[in-house]
């Protein structure tokens, strides 16, 4: 509806209306009738009633975008239809105006303060009558764009919602994926018996611990831990796991075959020169990791190890002491021009090699400060008589004391190798 032009009283109006439906309650059927012409002049929409009970059920029934009520009625007067009318449930607003003779500022409070927008003083005169609903359409105008508003927030809300809940599910199913990596927690290859513990800060982690078997007195182990906690070093860790998972030389890049055809393992500074070659050069990404991978021979007690840019491997000895052992070397995936060598460690009969992610070492504390090798060698020790997953349990709740939380800000893996050493 365009915008009309009305001549009154001598004065031409324009009125754009942006209510289009208006009540109008009155007893005086010649008060009615004069409202009505006003409004149908201006391109309003009007109906009438005689009574607030009348003008009770015809709001039951439809909708109205502003209500002029006289306040003095019989039965039903204008404030007792403006409380019950404001306490019927509707999902959009009603701009109200009471007509009357009272002047008492009391009076108008009251009303006011029981639910009505406006007052008109009768009689009423056009240019007054114009203004106010003119008031009154610029508020419902504002209402109804802030409706809209909440509701277009509302649908986002919902959709960010189900779209949240499907993310969820498929990072709970990913997790599940991510856990499965690890095929087995535990394996007792008779002189040496090996856990895992991989516990996710998110749903899923850029940890990565295994090992596997390469005869009958070498054992291959690996710690790795992807930069990020998403899905990109998720997907990262599962291509690692590709690498490095199972025994044959054809399946692990860690084993090769020697002129008899017997699996041997390769040098664990080469296979980190391989893996950083194909993650610059096929994988095309911005992650890289730390890594600790070597082998066990069980006939020595020796580990060869390389470490790149990992924790210092962790040796507890029969009697309770930790000692830290360690290189340094480069990440994986940095430069091309990288390089790591092999380093070797001693384990005697009772002795325990540790290796573990930097969640474990950098776990800050309740003041701020890290838990590092110096504390982790306190838990090592506190907890010297306990194998296996009873020392995970144990350390898992020591750093829980420690930090404070449950949920660590960094992913927790580990390797444990408990050396019984052979007969």
């Amino acid at each position: 509806m365009g915008d009309i032009l009305v001549e009154t009283t001598g004065e031409t109006m324009l009125v754009t209306p942006l209510a289009k439906r208006v009540l109008v309650v009155d007893d005086s059927r010649s008060q009615r009738r004069l409202l009505s012409v006003y409004l149908n002049r201006w391109g309003y929409e009007v109906v009438e009633a005689s009574s607030g009970a009348e003008a009770l059920e015809l709001c039951k029934a439809q909708a109205f975008d502003l209500i002029l009520s006289d306040w003095m009625m019989p039965g039903m007067n204008g404030l007792e239809f403006c409380i019950t009318f404001r306490n019927l449930k509707s999902d959009r607003y009603t701009y109200f105006i009471l007509l009357t003779s009272k002047s008492e500022k009391g009076e108008v409070a009251h009303g006011l303060d029981i639910g009505a927008d406006d007052f008109l003083t009768k009689p009423v005169a056009a240019l007054e009558l114009k203004a106010r609903i003119q008031a009154g359409e610029r508020i419902l105008n504002m209402e109804r764009e802030l409706t809209e508003k909440n509701r277009l927030v509302s649908e986002t809300l919902t959709e960010i919602s189900d779209l949240y809940e499907s993310l969820d599910r498929d990072l709970l199913e990913a997790r599940s994926l991510q856990q499965s990596l690890v095929r087995e927690k535990f394996r007792d290859f008779g002189a040496a018996q090996v856990s895992l513990l991989l516990r996710s800060s998110g749903h899923v982690g850029g940890d990565l611990v295994g090992f596997f078997g390469i005869s009958d007195t070498q054992i291959g182990l690996y710690s790795i831990d992807v930069s990020g906690h998403g899905m990109a070093s998720a997907l990262m860790t599962a291509r690692l796991a590709a690498y490095l998972s199972g025994s044959s030389a054809g399946q692990n890049m860690a084993l090769s075959k020697d002129k008899n055809g017997t699996v041997v393992p390769c040098s664990p500074a080469k296979v980190a020169e391989q893996i950083n070659q194909l993650v610059l050069e096929e994988m095309e990404t911005e992650i890289y990791f730390t890594m600790m991978l070597g082998y066990f021979d069980t006939q020595s007690g020796i580990a060869t190890l390389v470490q790149c840019g990992h924790p210092n491997v962790a040796i507890q000895r029969t009697g309770g002491n930790t000692e830290f052992f360690g290189d340094g070397g480069l990440p994986v995936g940095l430069i091309s021009a990288a390089n790591w060598s092999d380093f070797e460690v001693q384990l005697l009969p009772g002795d325990r090699l540790f290796l573990s992610s930097d969640g474990i070492i950098e776990c800050p504390g309740t003041q701020g400060e890290m838990l590092d090798e110096s504390g982790l060698a306190k838990l090592m020790s506190k907890n010297s008589e306990k194998r296996g997953d009873l020392l995970f349990e144990a350390l898992l709740s020591d750093l829980t004391d420690f930090s404070g939380v449950e949920n660590f800000p960094d992913d927790i893996s580990a390797v444990l190798l408990e050396y019984a050493g052979v007969d």
